[in-house]
């Protein structure tokens, strides 16, 4: 049986053999869906830039002509197409998305959250080339994705060939989500997530402390071996 401060030296060693980085994991399908457990459809949000919270876990904000809209407009914005993958979010449609939905224009959209998450999924209207989703912790980048990720022969088609249900896994802790574009060209909606889990990657005072404590555990073990061995 391994002793005390042996199996205590083998937890800390093995902390500090977790990787400080992950590598995040894309899967895009048309017919795709949510890994959850959370979802947020922004419907009660106002059409228009004013923004707002959801869900309450999001706040939502825009920069440039970024706003919630419905519907389609020529040259501006065309709705996801849902394959079935919105039954999660209360809607049934297979089709063009019937409900308010985020656009970036030419400008883009933050999602806030209140805690971090290492998981996104999302419904990612007509793909393209101009899109980009770049996932933050407070000022930090955490990892960036293009259409390009989603469809490597991404063109903006906005019919059943052109959205996907993209989830993203295997991140490391981010607190917002910001989709951009440079062009009228990114929409998405019905986006899921979930918050930062036990176990996650120790940060550097926690495994600081831990080292302290086995130093002192170490000493004590080894003060009541010379104890005894004086008796």
């Amino acid at each position: 049986m391994l002793s005390r401060s042996t199996l205590c030296a083998s937890l800390f060693l093995a902390a500090l053999a977790v990787p400080a980085s992950a590598a995040p994991i894309l899967t895009a399908s048309q017919s795709g869906m949510p890994l959850g457990p959370y979802y947020a459809n922004f419907n009660n949000l106002p059409l228009g830039g004013a923004g707002g919270v959801t869900n309450p876990d999001i706040t939502v904000s825009f920069t440039g002509d970024a706003k919630v809209v419905t519907g389609f407009l020529s040259g501006q914005y065309a709705a996801p197409y849902v394959n079935g993958n919105g039954l999660p979010f209360g809607d049934p449609t297979t089709g063009p998305d019937l409900t308010r939905y985020l656009s970036t224009g030419i400008g883009s959209v933050t999602l806030a959250f209140t805690l971090p998450q290492t998981y996104l999924g999302v419904l990612w209207g007509s793909a393209d080339l101009y899109d980009t989703l770049s996932l933050d912790d407070g000022s930090t980048l955490i990892a960036s994705f293009t259409g390009a990720d989603v469809n490597a022969a991404a063109n903006g088609d906005q019919g059943i060939n052109g959205s996907y249900y993209v989830n993203i896994s295997n991140l490391n802790p981010f607190t917002k989500a910001v989709f951009t574009s440079s062009s009228y060209a990114f929409e998405f909606d019905n986006v899921s997530y979930n918050v930062d889990p036990p176990g996650a990657v120790p940060e550097p005072l926690t495994l600081s402390l831990f080292a302290a404590g086995l130093l002192g555990l170490t000493m004590m073990t080894r003060r009541r071996k010379l104890a005894l061995a004086s008796i």
